[in-house]
């Protein structure tokens, strides 16, 4: 008897799992929370919606455009389910349904009029690029400062190549490695998929085929918003240099970052292990990464090499720039919005080869 009510008393009680989640103050909701995505056509919107079709906690239940207006979602995506019945409406922020959050991918300089209209009962992940660094917005680089996101209501994702440079950059940074008043210099590569799905015939295969190019010498748009956050890293950006470079790929994004230090490699690689020590989706690499081992994934990896003879400090993070450069830390940073492990609903393995 008192062996079958162990059993019985086994048998009702929670899984470890929820146990330990709520053990770590995880919010787990009643009810799904009501989702939607504005953009979701292009590539950064179409990359939300694959994360969030598998997403415990998220139920989608609005998706709108402005081309695609009208269809349904399966008529974009052929290989969505269920979901793929549902239509794309038009953009419309002043009559949105009842929403708990809403994910906007739109390009940058469409979004900042639209966003205002919307009820500050509705969380926002803008994941382009007209609030990073606006006023009552969070800046949501969620692996270097998660707590900042939990109480966010509106959240402004970094860009792709904000996201690959900043990270590598942080440990040395907060370590005080790097020689104030000294250059950083920034030299990254990014699939086209960079580009958004409106590139145009600019980015057509005919022209990336077989070619690479520099752009956006000296005025690209992510300058401002990675000299910002060096500067509250604790870091010196008046001798920032940034050259961003087309690669012929789909997605992906390389960032190769030398600073000026005496620090050794052995010395950088511990500071960075010791920083993100408790950070899921960051990986620091003995060896230089490619940026094939982060497809489809939330993941950043990080290799360091130094040269203190001559004072030369290398560090290099390969991301994907859909990923952890848009969709994939929009996630995130929502998850820790609303009190989920930061995890959920990312944790799928790499795309390879």
């Amino acid at each position: 008897m008192r062996n079958a009510r162990r059993a019985e008393l086994q048998s009702i009680s929670p899984p470890a799992d929820l146990v330990n989640q709520l053990s770590s103050h995880t919010f787990l909701p009643m009810n799904k929370l009501r989702a939607g995505i504005v953009g979701v056509s292009g590539y950064g919107g179409g990359e939300a919606l694959r994360l969030l079709a598998n997403h415990p906690y998220f139920d989608l239940v609005h998706v709108a455009g402005e081309s695609s207006a009208g269809q349904k979602l399966r008529e974009r995506f052929p290989g969505l389910g269920a979901l793929g019945e549902l239509s794309i409406e038009k953009w419309a922020p002043g009559s949105l349904p009842e929403l708990d959050v809403l994910f906007a991918s739109l390009p940058t300089g469409e979004s900042k009029t639209g966003l205002a209209q919307v009820s500050t009962s509705t969380k926002i992940v803008d994941i382009g690029g007209d609030h990073r660094y606006a006023p009552g917005w969070t800046y949501g680089l969620a692996d270097v400062w998660p707590d900042r996101l939990r109480a966010a209501t509106r959240v402004a994702n970094p860009g792709c190549y904000p996201a690959a440079s900043l990270l590598a950059l942080a440990p040395l940074l907060h370590a005080g490695l790097c020689e104030p008043g000294a250059p950083i210099i920034i030299d990254a590569k990014s699939g086209v998929s960079g580009a958004g799905r409106g590139g145009g015939s600019t980015f057509g295969y005919a022209e990336v085929n077989e070619d690479v190019s520099a752009y956006g010498l000296l005025k690209h748009s992510h300058m401002p918003e990675i000299a910002a956050t060096i500067a509250q890293l604790s870091g010196d950006a008046s001798r920032l240099v940034f050259t961003p470079h087309l690669i012929p790929m789909t997605r992906g994004i390389l960032a190769t970052i030398y600073a000026t230090g005496s620090a050794t490699t052995e010395a950088c690689t511990t500071a960075a292990r010791q920083f993100y020590a408790d950070r899921p989706f960051i990986r620091i690499s003995d060896k230089p990464p490619h940026t094939k081992w982060a497809a489809g994934s939330n993941l950043a990896f990080i290799h360091y090499a130094c040269d203190p003879a001559r004072k030369l400090m290398m560090a290099v993070a390969a991301i994907d720039n859909l990923g952890k450069g848009a969709a994939g830390q929009a996630v995130q940073n929502a998850n820790l919005m609303f009190g989920l492990d930061e995890t959920t609903g990312l944790t799928g393995t790499p795309i390879w080869p």
